[in-house]
Protein backbone atom coordinates (compact mmCIF):
# COMPACT_ATOMS: atom_id res chain seq x y z
CA UNK A 1 0.00 0.00 0.00
CA UNK A 2 0.97 3.64 -0.38
CA UNK A 3 1.72 3.99 3.32
CA UNK A 4 1.69 0.84 5.41
CA UNK A 5 1.07 2.70 8.68
CA UNK A 6 -1.42 5.20 7.30
CA UNK A 7 -4.43 3.55 8.92
CA UNK A 8 -2.81 4.06 12.34
CA UNK A 9 -1.80 7.67 11.72
CA UNK A 10 -4.81 9.27 10.04
CA UNK A 11 -8.45 9.65 10.95
CA UNK A 12 -11.36 9.43 8.56
CA UNK A 13 -12.33 12.78 7.09
CA UNK A 14 -15.83 13.54 5.88
CA UNK A 15 -16.27 15.60 2.73
CA UNK A 16 -17.01 19.26 3.40
CA UNK A 17 -20.55 20.46 2.78
CA UNK A 18 -22.56 23.64 2.87
CA UNK A 19 -24.42 24.37 6.13
CA UNK A 20 -27.99 22.98 6.25
CA UNK A 21 -29.82 26.29 6.61
CA UNK A 22 -27.89 27.76 3.69
CA UNK A 23 -28.23 24.87 1.27
CA UNK A 24 -32.00 24.67 1.81
CA UNK A 25 -32.26 27.86 -0.24
CA UNK A 26 -31.18 26.20 -3.50
CA UNK A 27 -31.16 22.91 -5.44
CA UNK A 28 -27.46 22.77 -6.29
CA UNK A 29 -25.07 20.11 -5.03
CA UNK A 30 -23.64 21.09 -1.65
CA UNK A 31 -21.02 18.37 -0.99
CA UNK A 32 -17.48 19.22 -2.12
CA UNK A 33 -14.94 16.61 -3.11
CA UNK A 34 -11.69 16.25 -1.19
CA UNK A 35 -8.73 18.41 -2.13
CA UNK A 36 -5.49 16.80 -3.29
CA UNK A 37 -3.86 16.64 0.14
CA UNK A 38 -7.00 15.31 1.80
CA UNK A 39 -7.44 12.64 -0.86
CA UNK A 40 -3.85 11.47 -0.44
CA UNK A 41 -4.27 11.23 3.32
CA UNK A 42 -7.56 9.36 3.09
CA UNK A 43 -6.13 6.95 0.51
CA UNK A 44 -3.24 6.28 2.90
CA UNK A 45 -5.75 4.83 5.40
CA UNK A 46 -6.31 1.83 3.10
CA UNK A 47 -4.44 -0.92 4.90
CA UNK A 48 -2.64 -3.96 3.53
CA UNK A 49 -5.40 -6.22 4.83
CA UNK A 50 -4.51 -9.22 2.68
CA UNK A 51 -8.07 -9.99 1.59
CA UNK A 52 -9.82 -6.78 0.45
CA UNK A 53 -13.42 -7.54 1.40
CA UNK A 54 -14.36 -4.13 -0.01
CA UNK A 55 -13.98 -5.56 -3.52
CA UNK A 56 -16.76 -8.07 -2.92
CA UNK A 57 -18.79 -5.63 -0.85
CA UNK A 58 -18.96 -3.47 -3.97
CA UNK A 59 -21.48 -4.85 -6.50
CA UNK A 60 -19.31 -3.77 -9.46
CA UNK A 61 -16.20 -5.18 -7.75
CA UNK A 62 -14.26 -1.93 -7.83
CA UNK A 63 -10.53 -2.56 -7.44
CA UNK A 64 -10.44 -0.27 -4.44
CA UNK A 65 -6.99 -0.93 -2.90
CA UNK A 66 -5.35 -0.38 -6.30
CA UNK A 67 -6.83 3.04 -6.91
CA UNK A 68 -6.27 4.07 -3.29
CA UNK A 69 -2.58 3.28 -3.78
CA UNK A 70 -2.51 5.24 -7.06
CA UNK A 71 -4.16 8.27 -5.45
CA UNK A 72 -1.67 8.21 -2.59
CA UNK A 73 1.19 8.20 -5.12
CA UNK A 74 -0.32 11.03 -7.18
CA UNK A 75 -1.09 8.84 -10.22
CA UNK A 76 -4.58 10.18 -10.77
CA UNK A 77 -4.89 9.31 -14.45
CA UNK A 78 -4.04 5.69 -13.69
CA UNK A 79 -6.45 5.75 -10.75
CA UNK A 80 -9.21 6.95 -13.07
CA UNK A 81 -8.47 4.19 -15.58
CA UNK A 82 -8.58 1.59 -12.80
CA UNK A 83 -11.88 2.98 -11.51
CA UNK A 84 -13.41 3.03 -14.99
CA UNK A 85 -12.32 -0.56 -15.62
CA UNK A 86 -15.14 -1.77 -13.36
CA UNK A 87 -17.54 1.20 -13.16
CA UNK A 88 -18.84 3.15 -16.15
CA UNK A 89 -20.26 6.00 -14.06
CA UNK A 90 -18.35 6.63 -10.82
CA UNK A 91 -19.68 10.19 -10.71
CA UNK A 92 -23.09 8.68 -9.95
CA UNK A 93 -21.97 6.11 -7.39
CA UNK A 94 -19.50 8.56 -5.82
CA UNK A 95 -22.47 10.74 -4.96
CA UNK A 96 -25.54 8.59 -4.35
CA UNK A 97 -24.32 5.06 -3.59
CA UNK A 98 -24.73 4.11 0.11
CA UNK A 99 -21.26 2.53 -0.10
CA UNK A 100 -21.65 -1.15 0.84
CA UNK A 101 -17.90 -1.33 0.14
CA UNK A 102 -17.26 0.72 3.26
CA UNK A 103 -19.41 -1.61 5.36
CA UNK A 104 -17.08 -4.43 4.20
CA UNK A 105 -13.84 -2.49 4.85
CA UNK A 106 -11.49 -4.50 7.08
CA UNK A 107 -10.36 -1.36 8.89
CA UNK A 108 -13.99 -0.75 9.77
CA UNK A 109 -13.90 -3.63 12.26
CA UNK A 110 -11.85 -1.60 14.73
CA UNK A 111 -11.96 1.99 13.41
CA UNK A 112 -13.90 4.17 11.01
CA UNK A 113 -13.83 2.55 7.57
CA UNK A 114 -11.74 3.98 4.76
CA UNK A 115 -13.64 6.81 3.03
CA UNK A 116 -13.88 4.85 -0.22
CA UNK A 117 -16.85 6.77 -1.59
CA UNK A 118 -15.19 10.15 -1.03
CA UNK A 119 -12.03 8.99 -2.81
CA UNK A 120 -14.09 7.68 -5.73
CA UNK A 121 -15.86 11.05 -5.88
CA UNK A 122 -12.47 12.80 -5.92
CA UNK A 123 -11.00 10.61 -8.68
CA UNK A 124 -13.84 11.02 -11.16
CA UNK A 125 -14.28 14.74 -10.53
CA UNK A 126 -10.57 15.26 -11.16
CA UNK A 127 -10.96 13.21 -14.33
CA UNK A 128 -13.68 15.52 -15.66
CA UNK A 129 -11.79 18.63 -14.54
CA UNK A 130 -8.69 17.54 -16.42
CA UNK A 131 -10.48 16.45 -19.58
CA UNK A 132 -9.52 12.81 -19.19
CA UNK A 133 -13.04 11.45 -19.73
CA UNK A 134 -13.47 11.30 -23.49
CA UNK A 135 -15.36 9.13 -26.01
CA UNK A 136 -13.86 5.69 -26.69
CA UNK A 137 -15.40 4.67 -30.02
CA UNK A 138 -14.92 1.13 -31.24
CA UNK A 139 -12.24 0.61 -33.87
CA UNK A 140 -14.37 -1.86 -35.85
CA UNK A 141 -18.11 -2.11 -36.41
CA UNK A 142 -19.71 -5.53 -36.03
CA UNK A 143 -22.74 -4.63 -38.13
CA UNK A 144 -25.03 -5.78 -35.31
CA UNK A 145 -27.81 -3.58 -33.90
CA UNK A 146 -28.97 -3.50 -30.28
CA UNK A 147 -31.97 -1.69 -28.79
CA UNK A 148 -31.85 -0.69 -25.14
CA UNK A 149 -35.19 0.19 -23.53
CA UNK A 150 -34.63 2.55 -20.62
CA UNK A 151 -31.84 5.07 -20.08
CA UNK A 152 -31.27 4.67 -16.36
CA UNK A 153 -27.93 3.39 -15.02
CA UNK A 154 -28.51 -0.20 -16.20
CA UNK A 155 -29.48 0.85 -19.71
CA UNK A 156 -26.68 3.39 -19.98
CA UNK A 157 -24.05 0.92 -18.76
CA UNK A 158 -25.22 -1.78 -21.18
CA UNK A 159 -25.37 0.69 -24.06
CA UNK A 160 -21.88 2.02 -23.47
CA UNK A 161 -20.31 -1.42 -23.16
CA UNK A 162 -21.99 -2.68 -26.33
CA UNK A 163 -21.07 0.43 -28.31
CA UNK A 164 -17.44 -0.02 -27.31
CA UNK A 165 -17.69 -3.62 -28.54
CA UNK A 166 -18.58 -2.28 -31.98
CA UNK A 167 -22.35 -2.70 -32.02
CA UNK A 168 -24.79 -0.03 -33.21
CA UNK A 169 -26.81 0.84 -30.09
CA UNK A 170 -30.04 2.81 -29.86
CA UNK A 171 -31.42 3.77 -26.46
CA UNK A 172 -35.18 4.35 -26.13
CA UNK A 173 -36.42 6.54 -23.27
CA UNK A 174 -40.08 7.38 -22.63
CA UNK A 175 -39.28 10.72 -20.98
CA UNK A 176 -37.95 13.84 -22.66
CA UNK A 177 -34.37 13.49 -21.43
CA UNK A 178 -32.07 10.54 -20.86
CA UNK A 179 -31.18 9.32 -17.39
CA UNK A 180 -34.20 7.41 -16.10
CA UNK A 181 -34.61 7.72 -12.34
CA UNK A 182 -31.22 9.42 -12.17
CA UNK A 183 -32.84 12.29 -14.07
CA UNK A 184 -36.40 12.24 -12.76
CA UNK A 185 -36.27 10.83 -9.28
CA UNK A 186 -33.05 11.85 -7.56
CA UNK A 187 -33.04 15.53 -6.52
CA UNK A 188 -30.56 17.86 -8.16
CA UNK A 189 -28.97 18.70 -4.80
CA UNK A 190 -27.82 15.06 -4.62
CA UNK A 191 -26.93 14.60 -8.31
CA UNK A 192 -26.35 17.51 -10.68
CA UNK A 193 -28.01 16.61 -13.97
CA UNK A 194 -25.10 18.07 -15.94
CA UNK A 195 -23.26 14.90 -14.96
CA UNK A 196 -25.81 12.84 -16.89
CA UNK A 197 -25.56 15.23 -19.86
CA UNK A 198 -21.78 14.81 -19.90
CA UNK A 199 -22.08 11.04 -20.10
CA UNK A 200 -24.75 11.19 -22.77
CA UNK A 201 -22.49 13.43 -24.84
CA UNK A 202 -19.58 11.00 -24.35
CA UNK A 203 -21.76 8.05 -25.38
CA UNK A 204 -23.03 9.88 -28.45
CA UNK A 205 -19.36 10.34 -29.36
CA UNK A 206 -19.05 6.57 -29.11
CA UNK A 207 -21.93 6.08 -31.55
CA UNK A 208 -24.88 5.54 -29.19
CA UNK A 209 -28.15 6.99 -30.50
CA UNK A 210 -30.66 8.31 -27.96
CA UNK A 211 -34.35 8.43 -28.84
CA UNK A 212 -36.18 10.24 -26.06
CA UNK A 213 -39.92 10.74 -25.76
CA UNK A 214 -40.50 7.23 -27.15
CA UNK A 215 -42.61 4.69 -25.27
CA UNK A 216 -42.03 1.04 -26.08
CA UNK A 217 -45.35 -0.77 -25.83
CA UNK A 218 -48.74 0.67 -24.99
CA UNK A 219 -51.35 0.93 -22.23
CA UNK A 220 -48.87 2.57 -19.88
CA UNK A 221 -50.45 3.05 -16.43
CA UNK A 222 -51.37 6.50 -15.14
CA UNK A 223 -49.46 7.91 -12.19
CA UNK A 224 -46.02 6.87 -13.47
CA UNK A 225 -43.80 9.45 -15.12
CA UNK A 226 -44.33 9.27 -18.87
CA UNK A 227 -43.69 12.17 -21.23
CA UNK A 228 -43.59 10.10 -24.41
CA UNK A 229 -44.77 11.68 -27.66
CA UNK A 230 -44.61 8.54 -29.76
CA UNK A 231 -44.74 4.77 -29.33
CA UNK A 232 -42.81 1.87 -30.79
CA UNK A 233 -44.01 -1.71 -30.60
CA UNK A 234 -41.84 -4.48 -29.19
CA UNK A 235 -42.41 -6.39 -32.42
CA UNK A 236 -40.77 -3.54 -34.34
CA UNK A 237 -37.71 -3.63 -32.10
CA UNK A 238 -37.41 -7.39 -32.36
CA UNK A 239 -37.66 -7.14 -36.14
CA UNK A 240 -35.26 -4.22 -36.65
CA UNK A 241 -32.62 -5.09 -34.04
CA UNK A 242 -30.49 -8.17 -33.47
CA UNK A 243 -31.01 -7.98 -29.70
CA UNK A 244 -33.14 -6.01 -27.27
CA UNK A 245 -32.37 -5.17 -23.64
CA UNK A 246 -35.22 -4.04 -21.40
CA UNK A 247 -33.66 -2.03 -18.58
CA UNK A 248 -36.38 0.20 -17.20
CA UNK A 249 -36.72 1.02 -13.52
CA UNK A 250 -38.95 -0.52 -10.87
CA UNK A 251 -41.47 2.29 -11.20
CA UNK A 252 -44.65 0.74 -9.80
CA UNK A 253 -45.02 2.36 -6.35
CA UNK A 254 -46.38 0.66 -3.26
CA UNK A 255 -49.74 2.21 -2.46
CA UNK A 256 -51.41 2.94 0.88
CA UNK A 257 -54.85 1.24 0.98
CA UNK A 258 -56.47 3.22 3.78
CA UNK A 259 -59.67 5.30 4.01
CA UNK A 260 -59.07 8.81 2.67
CA UNK A 261 -56.40 7.76 0.16
CA UNK A 262 -58.48 9.46 -2.57
CA UNK A 263 -58.30 12.91 -0.95
CA UNK A 264 -56.49 15.70 -2.76
CA UNK A 265 -53.03 16.36 -1.39
CA UNK A 266 -52.07 12.67 -1.19
CA UNK A 267 -49.42 11.80 -3.78
CA UNK A 268 -46.82 9.21 -4.60
CA UNK A 269 -43.26 10.43 -4.11
CA UNK A 270 -42.62 9.87 -7.81
CA UNK A 271 -45.39 12.30 -8.69
CA UNK A 272 -43.77 14.94 -6.49
CA UNK A 273 -40.02 14.56 -7.12
CA UNK A 274 -39.89 14.49 -10.96
CA UNK A 275 -41.85 17.73 -11.15
CA UNK A 276 -39.13 19.57 -9.26
CA UNK A 277 -36.49 18.04 -11.53
CA UNK A 278 -38.43 19.42 -14.51
CA UNK A 279 -38.68 22.88 -12.97
CA UNK A 280 -34.94 22.89 -12.20
CA UNK A 281 -34.31 22.04 -15.86
CA UNK A 282 -36.18 25.20 -16.87
CA UNK A 283 -39.43 23.50 -17.90
CA UNK A 284 -42.88 24.70 -16.97
CA UNK A 285 -44.94 22.30 -14.91
CA UNK A 286 -48.70 22.71 -14.82
CA UNK A 287 -50.23 22.37 -11.35
CA UNK A 288 -46.94 21.55 -9.64
CA UNK A 289 -47.34 19.81 -6.28
CA UNK A 290 -46.00 22.29 -3.76
CA UNK A 291 -45.04 21.85 -0.11
CA UNK A 292 -44.74 25.59 0.49
CA UNK A 293 -46.28 26.62 3.80
CA UNK A 294 -47.71 23.15 4.38
CA UNK A 295 -47.52 20.50 7.07
CA UNK A 296 -45.95 17.66 5.10
CA UNK A 297 -46.09 14.03 6.16
CA UNK A 298 -43.76 11.61 4.38
CA UNK A 299 -44.69 7.94 4.78
CA UNK A 300 -41.65 5.73 4.30
CA UNK A 301 -38.21 5.95 5.89
CA UNK A 302 -35.93 5.09 2.95
CA UNK A 303 -33.94 7.14 0.46
CA UNK A 304 -37.00 8.21 -1.53
CA UNK A 305 -38.65 9.45 1.65
CA UNK A 306 -35.48 11.34 2.51
CA UNK A 307 -35.53 12.97 -0.93
CA UNK A 308 -39.10 14.08 -0.29
CA UNK A 309 -37.98 15.64 3.00
CA UNK A 310 -35.15 17.60 1.35
CA UNK A 311 -37.34 18.79 -1.51
CA UNK A 312 -40.20 19.78 0.83
CA UNK A 313 -37.82 21.86 2.93
CA UNK A 314 -36.59 23.64 -0.19
CA UNK A 315 -40.18 24.40 -1.14
CA UNK A 316 -40.58 26.12 2.20
CA UNK A 317 -42.70 23.59 4.09
CA UNK A 318 -44.00 24.74 7.46
CA UNK A 319 -43.19 21.37 9.04
CA UNK A 320 -42.02 17.97 7.78
CA UNK A 321 -42.73 14.68 9.54
CA UNK A 322 -41.50 11.29 8.36
CA UNK A 323 -43.06 8.02 9.52
CA UNK A 324 -41.54 4.56 9.25
CA UNK A 325 -43.47 1.33 9.85
CA UNK A 326 -40.48 -0.60 11.17
CA UNK A 327 -38.86 -0.07 14.58
CA UNK A 328 -36.09 2.46 15.03
CA UNK A 329 -32.78 0.70 14.29
CA UNK A 330 -29.83 0.86 16.70
CA UNK A 331 -27.48 3.84 16.46
CA UNK A 332 -24.50 1.51 16.18
CA UNK A 333 -24.39 -1.91 14.56
CA UNK A 334 -22.89 -5.00 16.20
CA UNK A 335 -19.83 -5.21 13.94
CA UNK A 336 -18.61 -8.68 15.00
CA UNK A 337 -22.07 -10.00 14.16
CA UNK A 338 -22.71 -8.30 10.80
CA UNK A 339 -19.34 -7.47 9.20
CA UNK A 340 -18.67 -7.56 6.22
CA UNK A 341 -22.36 -7.32 5.33
CA UNK A 342 -24.55 -4.24 5.12
CA UNK A 343 -25.65 -3.42 8.68
CA UNK A 344 -29.02 -2.29 9.91
CA UNK A 345 -28.45 0.88 11.89
CA UNK A 346 -29.86 4.38 12.27
CA UNK A 347 -28.89 6.52 9.29
CA UNK A 348 -29.39 10.26 9.23
CA UNK A 349 -29.34 11.74 5.73
CA UNK A 350 -28.36 15.26 4.75
CA UNK A 351 -32.07 15.99 4.21
CA UNK A 352 -32.85 14.96 7.79
CA UNK A 353 -30.18 17.39 8.98
CA UNK A 354 -32.06 20.19 7.23
CA UNK A 355 -35.15 19.73 9.38
CA UNK A 356 -37.48 16.79 9.91
CA UNK A 357 -39.40 15.12 12.71
CA UNK A 358 -38.84 11.36 12.42
CA UNK A 359 -40.88 8.63 14.06
CA UNK A 360 -40.75 4.83 13.90
CA UNK A 361 -43.15 1.93 14.46
CA UNK A 362 -46.00 4.05 13.13
CA UNK A 363 -48.82 2.79 10.91
CA UNK A 364 -51.31 4.99 9.07
CA UNK A 365 -54.91 4.06 9.81
CA UNK A 366 -56.77 6.68 7.76
CA UNK A 367 -56.62 10.13 6.22
CA UNK A 368 -59.24 12.76 6.95
CA UNK A 369 -60.14 16.12 5.49
CA UNK A 370 -62.91 18.36 4.24
CA UNK A 371 -64.07 19.51 0.81
CA UNK A 372 -62.11 16.63 -0.72
CA UNK A 373 -58.75 17.86 0.64
CA UNK A 374 -56.57 16.07 3.19
CA UNK A 375 -56.17 17.84 6.52
CA UNK A 376 -54.92 15.26 8.97
CA UNK A 377 -53.48 11.78 9.25
CA UNK A 378 -54.67 9.30 11.87
CA UNK A 379 -51.93 6.88 12.93
CA UNK A 380 -51.14 4.38 15.64
CA UNK A 381 -48.15 2.79 17.29
CA UNK A 382 -47.27 -0.76 16.32
CA UNK A 383 -45.01 -3.43 17.70
CA UNK A 384 -43.46 -6.40 16.00
CA UNK A 385 -43.66 -9.88 17.49
CA UNK A 386 -42.37 -12.98 15.68
CA UNK A 387 -42.23 -11.00 12.46
CA UNK A 388 -45.84 -9.87 12.72
CA UNK A 389 -47.09 -6.36 13.23
CA UNK A 390 -49.60 -5.63 15.99
CA UNK A 391 -51.28 -2.37 16.90
CA UNK A 392 -50.42 -1.07 20.36
CA UNK A 393 -53.72 -0.65 22.28
CA UNK A 394 -54.87 2.94 22.87
CA UNK A 395 -51.99 4.34 20.82
CA UNK A 396 -53.97 6.14 18.13
CA UNK A 397 -52.93 9.75 17.45
CA UNK A 398 -53.32 12.36 14.73
CA UNK A 399 -51.04 14.84 12.98
CA UNK A 400 -51.84 17.81 10.82
CA UNK A 401 -51.23 17.01 7.16
CA UNK A 402 -51.76 19.34 4.21
CA UNK A 403 -49.58 17.20 1.94
CA UNK A 404 -49.00 13.45 2.29
CA UNK A 405 -46.22 11.87 0.24
CA UNK A 406 -46.15 8.10 -0.17
CA UNK A 407 -42.56 6.84 -0.31
CA UNK A 408 -42.94 3.21 0.72
CA UNK A 409 -40.82 1.69 -2.02
CA UNK A 410 -41.57 0.14 -5.38
CA UNK A 411 -43.14 -3.25 -5.93
CA UNK A 412 -42.04 -4.08 -9.48
CA UNK A 413 -41.30 -2.82 -12.98
CA UNK A 414 -44.24 -1.54 -15.01
CA UNK A 415 -46.13 -4.72 -15.85
CA UNK A 416 -47.49 -3.47 -19.17
CA UNK A 417 -43.92 -3.30 -20.54
CA UNK A 418 -43.32 -6.95 -19.67
CA UNK A 419 -46.74 -7.85 -21.06
CA UNK A 420 -45.92 -6.10 -24.32
CA UNK A 421 -42.80 -8.21 -24.79
CA UNK A 422 -44.44 -11.40 -23.53
CA UNK A 423 -41.75 -11.82 -20.90
CA UNK A 424 -42.19 -14.38 -18.11
CA UNK A 425 -42.11 -13.01 -14.58
CA UNK A 426 -40.95 -14.21 -11.20
CA UNK A 427 -43.07 -14.21 -8.05
CA UNK A 428 -42.35 -10.50 -7.46
CA UNK A 429 -43.39 -9.39 -10.93
CA UNK A 430 -39.86 -8.91 -12.29
CA UNK A 431 -38.63 -10.19 -15.64
CA UNK A 432 -37.51 -13.78 -15.21
CA UNK A 433 -33.86 -14.17 -16.24
CA UNK A 434 -30.97 -15.91 -14.53
CA UNK A 435 -27.54 -14.41 -13.87
CA UNK A 436 -25.69 -17.74 -13.86
CA UNK A 437 -24.85 -20.34 -16.45
CA UNK A 438 -25.80 -20.35 -20.12
CA UNK A 439 -28.25 -17.73 -21.29
CA UNK A 440 -27.58 -15.21 -18.52
CA UNK A 441 -29.94 -12.23 -18.55
CA UNK A 442 -31.89 -13.79 -21.43
CA UNK A 443 -35.67 -13.82 -21.09
CA UNK A 444 -38.05 -16.30 -22.69
CA UNK A 445 -38.88 -13.74 -25.42
CA UNK A 446 -36.98 -13.95 -28.68
CA UNK A 447 -33.78 -11.85 -28.65
CA UNK A 448 -34.89 -10.08 -25.46
CA UNK A 449 -32.65 -9.63 -22.41
CA UNK A 450 -33.42 -7.92 -19.08
CA UNK A 451 -31.17 -6.10 -16.61
CA UNK A 452 -31.29 -3.81 -13.60
CA UNK A 453 -34.51 -3.12 -11.72
CA UNK A 454 -36.44 -4.71 -14.58
CA UNK A 455 -34.89 -8.05 -13.63
CA UNK A 456 -34.04 -7.79 -9.93
CA UNK A 457 -36.60 -5.26 -8.67
CA UNK A 458 -35.97 -2.06 -6.74
CA UNK A 459 -32.27 -1.78 -5.99
CA UNK A 460 -29.23 0.48 -5.91
CA UNK A 461 -27.65 2.44 -8.76
CA UNK A 462 -24.46 0.42 -8.34
CA UNK A 463 -26.40 -2.85 -8.79
CA UNK A 464 -27.99 -1.44 -11.94
CA UNK A 465 -24.55 -0.61 -13.36
CA UNK A 466 -23.33 -4.10 -12.53
CA UNK A 467 -26.29 -5.74 -14.24
CA UNK A 468 -26.02 -3.46 -17.28
CA UNK A 469 -22.35 -4.40 -17.72
CA UNK A 470 -22.93 -8.11 -17.23
CA UNK A 471 -25.95 -8.10 -19.53
CA UNK A 472 -23.90 -6.34 -22.21
CA UNK A 473 -21.35 -9.14 -22.13
CA UNK A 474 -24.07 -11.76 -22.54
CA UNK A 475 -25.64 -9.86 -25.44
CA UNK A 476 -22.23 -9.51 -27.10
CA UNK A 477 -21.65 -13.25 -26.75
CA UNK A 478 -25.16 -13.94 -28.07
CA UNK A 479 -24.44 -11.86 -31.17
CA UNK A 480 -20.81 -12.82 -31.78
CA UNK A 481 -20.44 -16.29 -30.24
CA UNK A 482 -17.99 -14.99 -27.63
CA UNK A 483 -17.18 -11.74 -25.85
CA UNK A 484 -14.11 -9.85 -24.71
CA UNK A 485 -16.18 -7.51 -22.54
CA UNK A 486 -15.51 -7.77 -18.79
CA UNK A 487 -18.21 -9.29 -16.65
Amino acid sequence: MGKATGFMEYQRLQEASEAPQSRKKHYKEFVMHLDDAQAKTQAARCMDCGIPFCNNGCPVNNIIPDWNDLVYNGKLREALDTLHSTNNFPEFTGRICPAPCEAACTLGIIKDAVGIKSIEHYIIDKGWENGWVTPQPAAISTGKKVAVVGSGPAGLAAAQQLARAGHAVTVFEKNDRAGGLLRYGIPDFKLDKNLIDQRVKQMEGEGVVFRTGVLVGKDFPAGITNWAKETVSPETLQKEFDAVIIAGGAETPRDLPVPGRELKGVHFAMEFLPQQNKVNAGDKVKDQISAAGKHVVVIGGGDTGSDCVGTSNRHGAKAVTQFELLPQPPEQENKPLVWPYWPTKLRTSSSHEEGCERDWSVATKRLEGSKGKVEKLIACRVEWKDGRMQEVPDSEFEVKADLVLLAMGFVSPVQSVLDAFGVDRDARGNARATTDGAGCYKTNADKVFAAGDMRRGQSLVVWAIREGRQCAREVDAFLMGDSVLPR
